[in-house]
């Protein structure tokens, strides 16, 4: 069973920095992508990033470009989402997401509980 774990978020200033982290286990898939997704107060899911596993090719949100930043650790078993020079309009829930290598998140069939992030003064 697939089961993703979010952890890391919490209240941060604008400026700062916050690093994500989400525990995946259960894969059976040998070929995937991950991504972070977020949702913020009173609006729908936005893609932020994503990660293939199988070539570590990256990819981002406009808007986060250069201030954000995906790994996944050696093991396979952790996905990261550093951020930095965190703005108001970051403050939203940010899920994890896993599926098959080639899909859209849109598709992907598991995900997070989410960890909320806010950005406030």
């Amino acid at each position: 069973q697939v089961q993703l774990v979010e952890s890391g978020g919490g209240l941060v200033q604008p400026g700062g920095s916050l690093r994500l982290s989400c525990a995946a286990s259960g894969f059976t898939r040998s070929s995937y992508s991950l991504s972070w997704v977020r949702q913020a107060p009173g609006k729908g899911l936005e893609w932020v990033s994503s990660i293939d596993r199988n070539n570590s090719n990256t990819y981002y949100l406009d808007s986060v470009k250069g201030r954000f930043t995906i790994s996944l650790d050696n093991a396979k078993t952790t996905l990261y989402l550093q951020m930095n020079s965190l703005k108001s309009e970051g403050t939203a829930v940010y899920y994890c997401a896993q599926g098959a290598f080639g899909t859209t998140w849109s598709e992907y069939d598991y995900w997070g509980q989410g960890t909320q992030v806010t950005v406030s003064s």
